[in-house]
């Protein structure tokens, strides 16, 4: 793993707009598709492609929150990892930044680069065939998560933990953590993870574990694509259920919810456990709803309503209650996700405020939030507010706060791009909102859009941060990896 193509099963070359790249000219910092001579740098061999036509580079230039736009000169399509290696050792010796680039669902430019590489990992998406009795997955970067559960449900097994969108890549979402609704129990996606195989800012593959350069697994797991572009990853498996039982438990009063939250997390009830807010008729955002799945057999026992709902203080009316098969319930949001795309809403702009809140501020920071919130601020978004367990947090560059159940509370925004003073204004709000709850304790959860700087970066990554900075000096010693994220020099001489 990952699985090399044949050369002549791939599209080889390098292209721009139909002409052949020729190389690249150090002096004028760009390709050239034309010309020869001893000034121009060679480009690698590969078996993928080097694309620099307009609508690629206009895609690269974008991503899911519609909000940052920075153009790279070229994209990478790789055909192979060995691709991947000699595309960041070309890059390293001519100190063009390369940003690594998933299914591009991040909101504020992170996985964007100006006049550099981008490398789409979309085609690093093998899965290797599951062993009899094995209890890990080896998958390319580009896997998406809906490929990964369906490859390991077959076979009755099933990672623990998956966000709420499975469209999602695992280079992507192990890049920044991956919460979801079981994390309560199993941890985030990254301390789900048993290797990495990865391409360092210096063109160098390596395997890392815990056991096998931990210094550079550490720093990659959560590490927001500052060391290393994740090329692979094997991850830990678990049996899976054939069907759940999911519940939408009504609250009219914030603290209570909560409350019930934290106790349903803290006894390990229910398998899943998440939690939206939503505007009422008055568009004031008091309607409060606990959303948990009990797995059933083969994991656990058939359901038992009485049990799993005793002492919960919910609004009896109002509650919603289903059976479903366990891949239907990892993909219940797929439905929806189209209706947006089909409405023209996916294109909005995603100024998205996401925060890691102590437990014991987690009532009052929400509140605040949630009293200056209007409907249209929110737009055809969510808000999103359940707990965590912070023993089964352990990837160190996951910063959590020192809480033992913090909470993830996200404003999941979409606002038209066209309305800049919209947008800014919203940014302005998440900026508020993240410096109120750095001030309680609190993090935030890096895939939304907070106006950032070099010393917030210092602050959120606190004690760790020493050892970020020296893994990044160590296997990226270019610093040309991952400018997007605003953490590091781009570059360095």
């Amino acid at each position: 793993m990952p699985h090399t193509p044949s050369r002549r099963a791939l599209l080889r070359g390098l292209t721009a707009s139909g002409a052949a790249v020729v190389g690249f000219d150090p002096a004028a910092r760009s390709w050239a598709v034309t010309g020869s001579g001893p000034h121009l740098a060679e480009i690698p061999a590969l078996d993928g492609t080097l694309v620099m036509d307009e609508a690629s580079l206009a895609a690269a230039s974008d991503d899911y929150g519609h909000i940052v736009h920075r153009r790279p000169t070229a994209v990478l399509r790789p055909g192979s990892v060995r691709d991947v290696v000699a595309m960041v050792r070309f890059c390293n010796t001519h100190r063009l930044p390369v940003a690594p680039r998933g299914q591009g669902h991040t909101t504020d430019g992170q996985a964007q680069v100006q006049d550099g590489l981008v490398i789409e990992t979309a085609t690093l998406a093998d899965i290797d065939p599951l062993e009899p009795g094995s209890t890990t997955l080896t998958v390319g970067a580009g896997a998406r998560w809906s490929e990964v559960a369906k490859a390991t449900i077959a076979h009755g097994l099933t990672p623990p933990v998956f966000t709420d969108y499975l469209e999602l890549s695992v280079g992507g979402t192990l890049s920044v953590g991956g919460l979801g609704g079981q994390t309560h129990r199993h941890g985030a996606q990254v301390d789900n993870v048993s290797e990495l195989q990865v391409v360092t800012g210096a063109g160098e593959f390596l395997r890392c574990s815990p056991t096998l350069h931990p210094d550079l697994f550490h720093a990659v797991l959560a590490g927001l694509g500052q060391c290393a572009v994740i090329v692979g990853a094997t991850l830990r498996l678990v049996r899976a259920p054939e069907t759940v039982r999911h519940y939408l438990l009504p609250y009219d009063d914030l603290q209570t919810f909560l409350d019930d939250q934290r106790a349903l997390v803290q006894e390990g009830r229910f398998d899943y456990v998440e939690g939206q807010v939503s505007a009422d008729a008055d568009g004031a955002f008091r309607v409060h709803t606990l959303e948990a799945v009990a797995y059933g057999p083969p994991v656990g026992p058939a359901p038992d309503d009485t049990v799993l709902l005793r002492g919960l203080r919910h609004s009896p009316s109002g509650v919603q209650q289903s059976d479903l098969p366990y891949y239907d319930f990892l993909d219940r949001i797929a439905p929806g996700v189209e209706a947006l795309k089909e409405a023209g809403l996916w294109t909005y702009a995603h100024p998205w405020l996401n925060l890691l809140l102590p437990g014991r501020s987690a009532a009052g920071l929400t509140g605040d939030v949630l009293d200056a919130l209007t409907a249209d601020d929110l737009g055809p978004g969510v808000v999103l507010a359940y707990p965590l367990l912070r023993k089964r947090l352990t990837t160190p560059l996951l910063r959590t706060p020192d809480d033992p159940v913090p909470y993830l509370f996200a404003v999941l925004r979409a606002t038209p791009p066209d309305d800049t003073a919209s947008v800014d204004r919203l940014l302005a709000a998440n900026r508020r909102a993240y410096e109120a709850t750095a001030g309680a304790g609190g993090t935030q959860y890096p895939v939304g859009s907070i106006p950032f700087t070099h010393a917030d970066w210092r602050t959120h990554f606190g004690s760790a941060w020493p050892r970020l900075e020296s893994a990044k000096h160590r296997y990226d010693p270019c610093g040309i990896l991952a400018p997007g994220q605003g953490i590091l020099s781009t570059t360095r001489p």
